[in-house]
């Protein structure tokens, strides 16, 4: 799906258009895919209680889906099928409830996804980093490591840029969480965001740039104004709704939310 690449890409506006239409499509495994993919775009802007509405129609909507439903073979190796959707909204569910401080929710959606025994790449990669983030919000940084790890070497075999550098942004923010020697983090960090430039992945480089400020604190506040401006040209592109998520939450530094 288009919307996928414009919302990697941080044109939040854009993709939104490309997936809103498809939400109500025939084919419910698209429908729930294209669910899944604007709640991630509306947690990226922490959005977590709009997002889960859309995992739960996403959830919803595969209640009668056919295993392998969209693929003539019985599977995609990337998982758009009815189990990759299924996977998509459980671990959505699981964020979505992390973003809104359930953790015990958050461990049941995680258990579930866990449950479905999808073992390809998106799943397994997905699984890790949600898997690292829950440990990390229940401040157990020791914890999110082994995951995080697990993370990078699992997108290191695909060819998703944006699941590499994504991977590496969730180990850097577990090491930076555990202290210690910040170098492994800072050098982390430094490659998310210099390869999230290159490759136009922006919804991964302004938080890249508010954890340099932390393990890199003698550039704190040339790292934050780079992660302002990032942020600011991210709301420029995000649509009404998209920019109100991010000004009444709690995740988005206030300075950049515009105006409504």
């Amino acid at each position: 799906m288009a919307g996928v690449a414009l919302g990697g890409q941080g044109s939040y506006a854009s993709a939104n258009r490309a997936l809103i239409t498809l939400l109500s499509d025939l084919d419910r495994v698209t429908g729930a895919l294209a669910a899944t993919t604007i709640a991630s775009h509306r947690r990226q802007l922490g959005g977590h209680a709009a997002a889960r509405v859309l995992d739960s129609r996403a959830l919803g909507l595969l209640a009668g889906a056919i295993e392998g439903a969209k693929d003539p073979d019985g599977g995609d190796p990337d998982g758009g099928d009815a189990l990759g959707a299924r996977s998509d909204a459980l671990l959505g569910l699981a964020a979505d409830a992390l973003g809104g401080g359930r953790l015990g929710e958050a461990r049941r959606m995680l258990a579930r996804a866990r449950r479905l025994g999808d073992t390809r790449w998106r799943a397994g990669v997905r699984l890790a980093w949600v898997t690292a983030e829950v440990e990390l919000a229940s401040g157990a940084p020791e914890a999110a490591i082994p995951p995080a790890e697990s993370a990078v070497e699992r997108a290191r075999a695909c060819a998703s840029v944006r699941h590499q550098v994504k991977s590496d942004l969730v180990l850097a923010a577990a090491l930076a969480a555990r202290g210690g020697s910040p170098a492994r983090a800072r050098a982390l960090l430094d490659d998310v965001a210099e390869t999230g430039v290159r490759h136009g992945l922006v919804p991964l480089v302004w938080p890249a740039h508010l954890l340099l400020a932390e393990v890199d604190a003698k550039n704190a506040d040339r790292h934050r104004a780079e992660a302002m401006a990032v942020l600011r040209s991210v709301l420029l592109a995000t649509d009404p709704a998209g920019r109100r998520l991010a000004a009444d939450s709690p995740w988005v530094p206030k300075p950049v939310a515009p105006t409504r």
